[in-house]
């Protein structure tokens, strides 16, 4: 009863290798964890990044708004200078007299001392029309152009931005009064001012941190932006914001900024416009410094995480695919594999329930292979005592018959008769049990014609009892010729058997029996049909019908012919399978390798048939 373990195992799936299993749990695992960290490094970017941008959105603007108000404060503070430098030099008598020369020669001559005095970077006088008597700019006398210009804006402003082609001046101009200011009469104008270059705004913006331009009608003035940068701002169309003095966002060469423009055209001498500015890009610098750490410190996690998983990971599974090859060990009879002792407290209780459970299951098996063990050979001894018997019993019987006296010479012939019947069929019982028990093949195969074989098994059936009154016929078809690598000895057993089990087929009626063996040749394999009229095989036996010690419906037979036939065809290369059962036909088939294959170990070993 251990083979069936046998049978069982060649059932079992290939187990996949514990390494690879191992290995593509770590692998899970460590790309589980590289997963993890890698989307909580991106969620904690976009989580990060967005609200700095918007944070430096929020500051760049508040650095403008701050910017614009710096300007106006400087630029309130130094016309206020300005303001009352001039008065001081509106209340001068010297210049008073000098206004009052009328000459303009004389008029420039002096004026130009008072220029030097001033450190302005521009200085003039305009008699009481407005007219330009006197005017010195940086770098010295002013060209009729410049006088032109000025003059236009001394009679309409007191104080506010000049434009010109020479550049952008903050002015103030105070009138020259005859007298007190309340009663006396204007003399003219004096007009001193100070240049907003770049170098003026280059101290703005280092004073706020910024960029600034000032622009009059597409034409920059003054900027510290770097070259062609402020011709191009002062080219473009600007966006205009929601509201005024907004913040809006503005590309210079190729580099993003944030700007806020002030129109100041309504105290200039023509449109003017000063846009401050400070670049998002320089700023985006520090976000990209920050995102650079959160993926180092990201990479860094996940070097170290794939570390400590690879780590954790082995801890892990090595114990758990111990686990797994000890059971499948014990799948396929192994019950001294070596079970993990370490690794987690529930991989230990595991594979402590396992041993448990796995002795449980051998104590379990060996007690049922001892009980089928006794019931094998109480079934067995129970059906060979009962033929040993009914033999014996006869050959006793006849004995005391022959050792009486007044027998007629055919009366002791008739009894010798049933005594040999009686020996044959013990030998014959005994021989069914020797090669039920042998292990191995133990046969010996020779050339011959399966047909004879028939023939010669047809031949031992016609002598048997139990064929009397039973029609036998033979078809060879297309086989009469047919050879095969046999024991011949052997094949002649099993195919009497079956038709000695068609012969003892239960019969309903008086039909007449009959049995046909069809002998043909199918491709490699050599068929056998054996064929009966009679009630079919019950369905009570039908799944069993090949166990040993099965039978129904017979008065005697010890229940091994069917299962002989098995071994031995399964040991010749081919089976014996029941086709069909019905009232009136019963259908076996036999088939044999044919002449050209050479069987090689059976399908079922011997032993197996014998316990299925």
């Amino acid at each position: 009863m251990a083979e069936p373990t046998s049978k069982s195992r060649s059932r079992l799936p290939p187990a996949p290798s514990g390494r690879n299993q191992g290995l593509r749990t770590r692998v899970l695992l460590i790309l589980a964890m590289a997963l993890i960290i890698a989307g909580t490094t991106l969620v904690s970017l976009m989580a990060i990044r967005h609200p700095l941008q918007n944070l430096i959105v929020e500051n760049i603007s508040s650095d403008l708004l701050h910017s614009v108000a710096i300007f106006e404060s400087m630029q309130q503070q130094q016309m206020a200078g300005l303001d009352r430098e001039n008065a001081l030099l509106a209340d001068l008598p010297s210049l008073k007299a000098l206004m009052t020369t009328s000459d303009q020669r004389t008029i420039e001559d002096g004026a130009a001392e008072f220029w030097r005095v001033s450190g302005n970077d521009l200085f003039a006088l305009a008699d009481s029309d407005g007219r330009i008597v006197a005017a010195f700019v940086s770098g010295g006398v002013a060209d009729s152009a410049f006088r032109i210009d000025l003059r236009l804006f001394g009679t309409v402003s007191r104080g506010a931005y000049f434009v010109t082609q020479k550049g952008l001046f903050g002015c103030s101009v105070r009138p020259l009064y005859f007298g007190s200011e309340a009663r006396g009469s204007i003399l003219g104008y004096v007009i001193t001012g100070f240049a907003i270059d770049g170098r003026a705004v280059e101290r703005l913006s280092r004073a706020t941190s910024v960029e600034a331009s000032f622009e009059s009608g597409k034409r920059p003035l003054a900027s510290s932006l770097r070259d062609g940068l402020d011709a191009y701002l002062a080219s473009s169309s600007l966006p205009e914001p929601a509201r005024q003095g907004d913040p809006f966002k503005i590309v210079l060469g190729g580099e993003n900024y944030l700007a806020v423009a002030r129109d100041l055209s309504s105290n200039a001498s023509a449109p003017l416009k000063l846009i401050e500015l400070k670049s998002l890009d320089q700023q985006e610098q520090s976000i990209r410094e920050i995102d650079r750490l959160v993926l180092l410190a990201g990479g860094l996690a996940l070097a170290v995480g794939t570390a400590l998983m690879i780590g954790l990971s082995r801890f892990v599974t090595r114990s758990l695919e111990q686990l797994a090859a000890g059971v499948r060990a014990f799948a396929v009879g192994d019950s001294t594999h070596q079970l993990p002792y370490r690794g987690t407290r529930e991989v230990r209780e595991l594979s402590t329930a396992f041993a448990t459970m796995r002795r449980e299951i051998i104590q379990a098996n060996q007690a049922l292979l001892e009980s089928e063990r006794l019931a094998t050979i109480g079934r067995m001894a129970s059906s060979v005592s009962h033929d040993l018997r009914h033999y014996l019993a006869a050959v006793y019987a006849n004995a005391e018959f022959l050792a009486s006296d007044g027998l007629s010479e055919s009366e002791r012939t008739e009894i010798l008769a049933e005594v040999r019947s009686a020996v044959n069929g013990t030998t014959e019982l005994l021989e069914s049990l020797l090669i039920f028990s042998r292990t191995g093949p133990g046969i010996r195969r020779t050339r011959q014609s399966v047909a004879a074989i028939v023939d010669r098994a047809v031949g031992m059936v016609h002598a048997h009892p139990d064929a009397a009154g039973v029609r036998l016929s033979v078809e060879r078809a297309d086989a009469g010729q047919a050879t095969a690598l046999v024991d011949a000895k052997q094949i002649e057993r099993a195919v009497y058997n079956l038709l000695l089990n068609a012969c003892q087929a239960p019969r309903s009626g008086d039909a007449v029996s009959l049995v046909t063996v069809t002998l043909q040749t199918c491709e490699s394999e050599i068929v056998i049909h054996v064929t009966d009229n009679g009630d079919g095989v019950p369905n009570g036996i039908r799944r069993t019908l090949f166990e040993p010690f099965v039978s129904e419906g017979k008065q005697k037979g010890s229940g091994l012919g069917l299962t002989l036939t098995q071994c031995i065809a399964a040991e010749h290369g081919g089976s014996v399978v029941l086709v069909s059962s019905r009232l009136g036909e019963t259908i076996f088939r036999m088939s044999l390798a044919g002449d050209g294959d050479r069987p090689e170990a059976s399908a079922l070993s011997r032993t197996e048939m014998g316990t299925l």
